[in-house]
């Protein structure tokens, strides 16, 4: 998979218009209502499990100008000092603070002032894609690309591959063109096929 991957083009840049909603409409609603200067607070703090969207929206969050701190729960003591200083700064001056880890602020084992201030914000849990919105990701995806996506496809990649979605999308540009270069349809069979000429390499 390591070759695969490598192989294919960079995925697009993380912004709104690409991240799978899900059921998140509140967070990211409410993280474009911070963005814009409309929420009573400047902060806010997202959490939830590896692949719930965190970074996604980090990422687009800098992108709009904010200070983002990612991956809050592995911040080193030295590092936890930084962000409180970074969150009094921004109080004072303005600007906009987005942060995430894979627990809420009070439960990740940090400095209590700089979990406190954390809290002060809005705080969202995000909950990771079902099956079948993840389905129904790659079925957008694969629209785009004007690619026939078996539905057996989609299931065969959920059941036995990394079920991220970035790693999903990946395997199916990949596909994709496989598909074009033997000129044979996109079939399980191709898939196989194609996993393991990549394992074999």
């Amino acid at each position: 998979m390591k070759q695969l991957l490598l192989n294919i083009q960079p995925p697009a840049a993380p912004g709104f218009d690409n991240f799978i909603i899900g059921q998140n409409h509140e967070a990211l609603n409410s993280l474009k209502t911070v963005l814009a200067g409309q929420a009573p607070t400047q902060f806010m703090f997202l959490w939830g499990g590896p692949g719930s969207g965190k970074s996604h929206l980090l990422l687009a969050a800098q992108a709009m100008g904010a200070h983002i701190a990612d991956d809050v729960h592995s911040l080193d003591a030295e590092s936890q000092i930084i962000l409180f200083d970074t969150f009094n700064h921004i109080k004072a001056e303005g600007g906009v603070l987005v942060a995430a880890g894979n627990h809420a602020p009070s439960q990740m084992g940090l400095r209590d002032d700089l979990a406190t201030r954390l809290a002060w914000g809005l705080v969202y849990q995000l909950q990771p894609l079902s099956d079948s919105e993840k389905a129904d990701a790659l079925r957008a995806h694969a629209q785009d690309r004007g690619m026939k996506l078996p539905d057996e496809v989609i299931a065969y990649c959920l059941k036995y591959l990394r079920r991220d979605l970035p790693t999903l999308v990946a395997v199916l540009d990949a596909l994709d063109e496989w598909s074009l270069t033997t000129k044979k349809p996109v079939t399980v069979p191709l898939l196989k096929k194609m996993l393991q000429l990549e394992l074999a390499n």
